[in-house]
């Protein structure tokens, strides 16, 4: 059975939420695993008697990010619940670890960054720059240890490695994010750098049920790589 290859959270009509597992891409292209192909083989395995099967990704979480994730079976709510994205109605709380001592405990990171084109990366640019785009993130401190700090990020716009860059430009890269200059592994460090995950997690969505038209708020567990951490109380 495949209902133990994808973690449903929430599941109500056409809108279907889900744990993406660290190191699991959302999307990939045909004939390599990924979430997308893991809810496909679900929906199917559910449903043999339909020829085909319709799943839409309205959004994305990187590969080395675990968290909480929503999908659409059906065109009008893939429809309703992308333009909640667009329109930035989706609140999106993240839990991260990261190196050093942030300081101030709580605040609001702003930059302006752009993608590189051609490669997978961001890097902060200057406002003026022609592709620059400005990212906006609001932290606070739930805890701390000797060497990391345990943050709950709330974005107000999505850009591109977003957090992963933000955090890594200050000094205080996202435990196990090599990628950004991280020094401090996280997790099983497998073979395949591919699959090893990052201490960046998608802790929550709150979004409107495009059936029901409630608020719905989706909580995702934490992976078991975060117990290594041993984090401390929330203050």
């Amino acid at each position: 059975m495949l209902e133990s290859s994808v973690h449903v959270l929430y599941e109500s009509g056409p809108c279907l939420a889900v744990l993406k597992p660290a190191g699991l891409a959302t999307q990939a292209p045909p004939g390599i695993d990924s979430l997308e192909v893991r809810i496909k083989s679900l929906l199917a395995e559910r449903n043999p008697q339909h020829e085909s099967v319709y799943l839409a990704v309205p959004h994305r979480l990187d590969r080395p990010v675990s968290g909480a994730m929503i999908f659409a079976t059906r065109r009008r709510a893939a429809h309703k619940i992308s333009q909640q994205f667009e329109h930035r109605e989706v609140r999106k709380t993240y839990w991260a670890c990261v190196e050093g001592e942030v300081s101030p405990a709580a605040g609001t990171w702003t930059d302006h960054m752009r993608k590189v084109y051609g490669h997978p990366q961001a890097e902060i640019v200057p406002a003026e720059h022609p592709e620059a785009r400005r990212a906006v993130l609001h932290y606070r401190t739930l805890g701390r240890t000797a060497r990391d700090s345990w943050l709950e990020i709330e974005l107000e716009t999505g850009r591109t490695h977003q957090i992963r860059l933000q955090a890594a430009s200050r000094g205080h890269p996202v435990l196990g994010d090599a990628f950004y200059g991280g020094a401090i592994s996280f997790g099983i460090q497998h073979a395949d750098e591919r699959l090893r995950g990052i201490a960046l997690h998608g802790r929550s969505l709150a979004f409107r049920d495009p059936s029901t038209k409630e608020i719905v708020e989706i909580t995702a567990p934490l992976p078991e790589a975060w117990a290594a951490l041993n984090l401390p109380e929330v203050e």
